[in-house]
């Protein structure tokens, strides 16, 4: 009998392999885990078992897997059905959702290692220098990696003398899976054994009546072991005793104290839960109600509440009930600055039972999250996370919360899979038969059309909790500013004077200017020419701080330019601005005040959000500069004042959801202001004072933008109505791109009777090097989305049997708004 197991390999392949094990194999290994194959000529690959079976291949003999590397499946039933479906959704590679699913510390790939062969003989004489440093540090140690190698010869191109030495019979390659994930170990001390009765204290004491220090540090144990009663570390102990560990470790030798370690969680919650009852108050309680009646008959609901409706404090007491019935509670936010502020709000509600991941943990702490999620262990009830955190393996998920559920970053755009998190969330609480709950004052126009239309329970909430006012919204039109010659700089008089009052009476401003860098391009005033990225069609952002021109797409930087390239003039100035230009502006005109800055710039590291947020909310910042970062759902108690620096720009984006876009943008950012007892002020700068979006964000007229948009998006045949699949291509070589995307726009046109437009040049058509053309298919609703993706599919696959396109890079993105 042949036995054999399916399995999918971390690589962009739509399709699973088959591998041949022995009849022992074959009755241990389970669907979930993971086995190390051998893929291509000498590759080692981590794959997942989807399926054991006894189907022998057609088309090729299957390779024996290397080792299974797991004692029990670390991927459930209900993961590989919802990845599947993902897959074929968004029209990817089930090889691409497996690969950006897993913590990467999960994904072993082999890495080359280069030893000695133990009986080669070798004459050094015939070395050459290359070849003699690589063989002298293999006398030092026993193996090489492929790394290491560069680094001692000091080139990037090394293959050849490690293929001479290979030759030469004195090289060996090997193989070899390495382990990345290693449990982070604590150092603790203890009091040996034989001190520990009355009389043996007496000796201690004795032995060290002329050693003051480590006298010290055991005075210093015994009183923490007395207050503390728990194990102690050996970093707290000598920070207690303001000492080292020099001292600690003559104390070991002396065979007083002794060390030991203990496996720790690398994400540890210390701190007290609250004993009080949440109360909430009498529009959240009955939108509380409404929710849970909702869910009597649907799965979905969508909760609509103004900013600072208190939203957060409906999803508390909806999860203090799901976690009575011992179900887990899958928490999902947009922004990774989001779930700095949360976690530290729902910790006080529920201790340690709140685990967090998001790609800003390292890979070690991602894992321990997995396997705590996998096991249902009371650490990992309720789970917060970016988008990411959809791929868990989740025991027995009860109950998923959306929040900000109109974010465009819950959208993965690169690289595939490009799911929507709010939507792939929907469709896994439905495999787990669990509620979903998705929260925004400005729900997006999707979600609200399927509340309208019964398909979702909507539950509203119109006022701020507390009885808090709305903000009082004030337009500045700049245009009648500059005219007036009332401004300073990028600040109308109006902006500056409402910066002042604030700050005079101690209260903080947030100023939202939707551009980083200093400003967006540099222009020679005597023959217009703008710098460009070399590698994309885009100008060069000026950062001034760094003093460089900065690509915003491919990271290509250049020093600042004294004259310009093209003519050799001195006269460069900078046109527009971003965040580190207004932040420059306040310090001179605020030079006794703290200004801080939230871009992308200044959050660079792991703890980048917190440093920020916690000085703001330490009140050690007055005015805080930043990007679409800040309208997120972000509490400061302190604020008054909200300035938008330019409204126009949004408006004016060559999108289809724009206006819609800058409302939500607008509204979430005026919602920062005037949280707590006083009346908030919003001032809006803008050229366009009586536009519609401009005037329904002063009105916090939602239904008027989403019928104003639902009508427009009927008449040119936009989602909701319609659904959009984008094909974008790629390739260095501008006719071959510009051919082979006609030839897959008249094929899909011509087989497809939907509108298909295109193939368009984007606005910027091309980056990294690489020419890019677009082509997009709108599928009414009434037509079956999936039989049209099946033939979508069969002519992308035969686009690619074209050899003079192969080399093409297509991408598939659906509902990519």
């Amino acid at each position: 009998m042949l036995f054999f197991v399916e399995v999918i390999l971390p690589l962009s392949l739509a399709k699973t392999f088959t591998y041949s094990i022995s009849e022992a194999e074959y009755h241990y290994i389970k669907k979930g885990m993971r086995v190390a194959v051998p893929f291509g000529k000498s590759k080692v690959y981590t794959a997942l078992v989807i399926e054991t079976h006894q189907n022998q291949p057609t088309l090729y003999d299957a390779k024996e897997i290397h080792q299974i590397l797991d004692e029990f499946p670390i991927v459930t039933e209900i993961q590989i059905a919802h990845w599947q479906w993902i897959a074929s959704y968004y029209m990817c590679a089930i090889g691409d959702v497996y690969r950006g699913a897993m913590p990467s510390a999960l994904l072993l790939e082999s890495e080359t290692v280069i030893s000695q062969k133990t009986d080669a003989f070798v004459d050094v004489s015939k070395l050459s220098d290359d070849e003699f440093l690589v063989y002298e540090a293999l006398q030092k140690q026993s193996s090489l990696k492929v790394q290491d190698v560069i680094l001692i010869l000091n080139k990037k191109n090394i293959f050849p003398v490690i293929q001479k030495l290979i030759d030469k019979d004195i090289l060996v390659l090997q193989e070899e899976m390495l382990d990345s994930y290693k449990p982070k170990l604590v150092r603790y001390i203890r009091l040996h054994s034989k001190y520990e009765s009355n009389q043996g204290l007496g000796e201690l004491l004795e032995a060290l009546k002329n050693a003051n220090k480590q006298k010290e540090i055991v005075l210093t144990y015994f009183q923490l072991i007395a207050s503390e009663k728990k194990p102690l570390t050996v970093k707290k102990l000598v920070d207690t005793a303001n000492s080292t560990s020099a001292v600690v470790k003559a104390l070991i030798d002396k065979e007083i104290l002794e060390d030991y370690h203990i496996q720790e969680d690398r994400v540890n919650f210390i701190g007290q839960t609250r004993e009080d009852e949440l109360q909430l108050s009498v529009v959240q309680q009955k939108a509380f109600d409404g929710i849970r009646d909702s869910f009597i008959h649907k799965e979905v609901c969508l909760l609509h509440g103004v900013t600072s409706s208190g939203k957060t404090e409906i999803y508390i007491k909806l999860i203090e009930e799901y976690l009575l019935t011992g179900k887990q509670v899958l928490y999902l936010l947009p922004e990774i600055a989001l779930t700095t502020q949360l976690v530290g709000r729902l910790r006080a509600y529920f201790g340690n039972k709140v685990a967090v991941f998001h790609s800003k943990y390292s890979n070690n702490e991602r894992v321990e999250v997995w396997s705590q999620v996998l096991k249902n262990s009371e650490k990992a009830q309720i789970v917060i996370g970016a988008r990411s955190a959809l791929f868990l393996p989740f025991a027995n998920l009860g109950f998923v919360i959306v929040d900000e559920e109109h974010e465009q970053t819950f959208k993965q755009i690169d690289p595939a899979p490009r799911y929507h998190a709010r939507d792939a969330a929907v469709v896994l609480a439905k495999f787990h038969k669990a509620k979903v709950l998705l929260g925004s004052a400005t729900p997006s126009i999707e979600t609200y059309f399927n509340a309208s239309t019964d398909k979702y329970g909507l539950v509203e909430i119109k006022e701020r909790y507390g009885k808090v006012m709305m903000p009082d919204i004030e337009l500045v039109d700049l245009k009648d500013k500059y005219f007036r010659k009332r401004m300073k700089g990028h600040f109308s008089d109006t902006l500056i004077e409402g910066i002042t009052n604030a700050i005079a009476l101690g209260e903080q401003v947030i100023l939202f200017q939707n551009r980083r860098g200093y400003s967006p391009l540099v222009e020679c005033m005597t023959c217009g020419h703008v710098p460009h990225c070399q590698q994309c069609d885009v100008s060069l952002t000026y950062h001034k701080h760094k003093n460089q021109l900065r690509c915003h797409y491919c990271g290509y930087s250049i020093a600042k330019p004294t004259h310009c390239h093209s003519c050799s003039s001195v006269e460069l100035v900078t046109k527009g601005f971003g965040t580190e230009q207004i932040q420059q502006e306040l310090v001179s005109l605020f030079p006794d005040n703290q200004i801080g800055r939230m871009d992308q710039d200044t959050t660079r590291g792991k703890f980048g959000f917190e440093k920020i947020i916690d000085s703001f909310k330490n009140r050690e910042v007055d005015v805080l500069v930043g990007t679409q970062m800040l309208a997120k759902g972000l509490d400061f108690d302190n604020v008054s004042l909200v300035g938008i620096m330019n409204a126009d720009n949004m408006l004016y984006h060559p999108d289809f959801r724009a206006f819609e876009r800058s409302f939500q943008m607008m509204t979430q950012v005026s919602g920062r202001s005037g949280r707590s007892e006083k009346q908030g002020k919003v001032i809006i700068q803008t050229y366009n004072p009586d536009h519609n979006t401009i005037q329904q964000v002063t009105k916090n007229d939602y239904t008027g933008m989403y019928k104003e948009q639902l009508y427009d998006r009927q008449i040119y045949k936009y989602p909701p109505y319609f659904r959009i699949i984008k094909i974008t291509l790629k390739h260095r070589d501008y006719e071959k791109l510009k051919e082979g995307a006609l030839w897959l726009y008249q094929v899909i046109s011509q087989n497809l009777n939907i509108p298909v437009l295109g193939p368009e040049e984007p606005a910027i058509n091309r980056i990294r090097n690489e020419y890019i053309r677009t082509i997009i298919i709108k599928i009414p609703t009434t037509i079956s989305i999936v039989s049209t993706k099946s033939t979508i599919q069969k002519m992308l696959n035969s686009f690619d049997s074209v050899a003079q396109y192969r080399a093409i890079k297509v991408a598939i993105n659906v509902d990519f708004y």
